[in-house]
């Protein structure tokens, strides 16, 4: 019965750092998900304020050509 415990006692530490290895990776796979999906909000964000920017720039170049030809805008 003395060398049943020794055993059993490392089989359920060994069965304990399993466990831990297993919800490591599982913790793991899960930050990689999140990281990958905050890739793609920047990217989309990052998009958004490009043709933003592009509508800002094509609006200033139109007020410009209007204050150049005024009577073009009474047309």
């Amino acid at each position: 019965m003395r060398r049943l415990i020794p055993f059993i006692a490392a089989a359920a530490l060994a069965a304990c750092g399993a466990e831990t290895a297993s919800t490591a990776a599982t913790a793991a796979a899960i930050k990689k998900q999140e990281i990958e999906q905050a890739k793609k909000t920047m990217e989309q964000a990052q998009k958004k304020i490009g043709q933003a920017m592009e509508q800002v720039q094509q609006s200033q170049e139109a007020r410009e050509n209007a204050a150049k030809c005024p009577a073009a805008g009474s047309l």
